[in-house]
């Protein structure tokens, strides 16, 4: 028969845990229920950092800058996006989507021939056509959609 655990006994997990969590507890400091309610409500200003403005420039960030100067695009140009080309698509039941199987066809909604959507990050920003180059597929950009269109779109 297996021996219960007694209720007063903690495993070195358990003790190792609540350690971490003191620990934890004791770096927070003293926060009041005032200053848990004021920082919920927003009314820390005075400890909240300023936001960077996306036309500043990439120097001391406190200093006046000229409105007119162009964007710093430099802040986003490395950031990773992902580019997709969308063939067409089509609605199928689970049980069909079951059932597809090496050689199986579905049928997309668009006609042979027609342009391809070129997306990123799921947004629309292009129409193109494929190309075969050096053995590799490629889209060759037939019609690219202004920023301003695009905007439009988002909203």
């Amino acid at each position: 028969m297996a021996e219960d655990k007694n209720a007063d006994e903690v495993t070195p997990e358990e003790q190792a845990l609540a350690d971490e969590w003191a620990a934890a507890l004791e770096e927070a400091g003293d926060a009041s229920q005032e200053d848990i309610d004021a920082m919920l409500a927003g009314n820390t200003e005075s400890t909240r950092m300023p936001m960077e403005e996306f036309n500043a420039p990439a120097g001391n960030r406190n200093e006046q800058y000229d409105a007119t100067d162009s964007p710093n695009l430099d802040v986003i140009l490395d950031i990773p996006v992902t580019i997709s080309m969308e063939v067409g698509n089509t609605d199928i039941t689970i049980r069909n989507l079951l059932q597809l199987n090496q050689g199986s066809v579905v049928e997309l909604d668009r006609l042979a021939g027609e342009p391809l959507d070129v997306k990123v990050n799921g947004t629309l920003i292009a129409h193109g056509e494929v190309v075969v180059v050096n053995e590799k597929f490629g889209i060759r950009l037939t019609d690219v959609i202004s920023p301003s269109e695009r905007i439009k779109k988002l909203r």
